[in-house]
């Protein structure tokens, strides 16, 4: 997968940290964005594989704009939700929500990223069909 990943954070200093450390590991980092209109803004112009998005984006949900972006955006991006709050405070509601899953912000790398993407990758392709 050619993965092209849009980064959307209301921390500013995350969002040039994040993109530094992914384009190091090889990440195709197309965009940033730091509200959910831009992020929609964003998602239709660039057309990412992959939304990074935080749980809590100031006064917006991170969970609600996933499901807007995969529903808005032709390009259909997988969303991984991220947070600095650990993997468990948010398991019932990224197990409810349109996001493939979530990465902590402390955990985030490009070898991570594609872990991840793989293995959905691997699920989808194991699927009778």
């Amino acid at each position: 997968m050619d993965m092209r990943c849009l980064i959307v954070d209301d921390n500013d200093r995350f969002l040039e940290t994040a993109r530094g450390v992914l384009e190091r590991d090889g990440i195709n980092v197309v965009g940033v964005a730091s509200d959910g209109q831009e992020a929609l803004e964003k998602v239709g112009e660039l057309r990412p594989t992959v939304a990074l998005v935080d749980v809590c984006l100031g006064e917006e949900c991170g969970v609600e704009l996933a499901g807007l972006l995969i529903d808005e955006s032709p390009s259909k991006p997988v969303v991984i939700l991220i947070s600095t709050y650990p993997a468990d405070d948010f398991a019932d509601i990224v197990a409810g929500s349109a996001a493939l899953g979530f990465l902590p912000k402390s955990e985030l790398s490009g070898p991570a990223l594609r872990k991840m993407i793989g293995e959905i990758d691997r699920a989808s392709s194991e699927q009778p069909g």
